[in-house]
């Protein structure tokens, strides 16, 4: 997948997202989504990276745990050919829950130097 193809999925959500962070001040409602990547795997050898593959993580902010949204999200991520790992979190601090879908993608937009 590109990274567009990634933004793309995640806007098919129907959520508000953002990549890592919204704009500080804008009281973002809930819920929504923030995505990222946290670390690469990439393959290589021969001082050659041959393959990018990053590990995307998709977050899910609710005031309530939202079973529906966890397996709308869930469904995009099967169609799309990707496994996860999902974990869910109450932020007490904040009042929210958090579910997290954690997954390893390989990026088919060469690798950059």
């Amino acid at each position: 997948m590109t990274r567009q193809e990634i933004a793309t999925m995640i806007s098919g959500i129907g959520l508000p997202y953002a990549y890592y962070q919204f704009p500080e001040g804008t009281g973002q409602q809930l819920p929504y989504i923030v995505f990222y990547y946290s670390n690469t795997a990439d393959m290589y050898a021969d001082q050659t990276n041959y393959q990018n593959i990053e590990q995307l993580n998709i977050e899910l902010y609710t005031e309530e745990k939202d079973f529906s949204k966890d397996a709308a999200i869930e469904s995009i991520l099967v169609a799309n050919g990707l496994t996860y790992y999902k974990e869910s979190n109450y932020i007490s601090d904040e009042r929210m829950w958090q579910t997290s879908f954690e997954m390893d993608v390989i990026i088919t937009e060469p690798v950059t130097t």
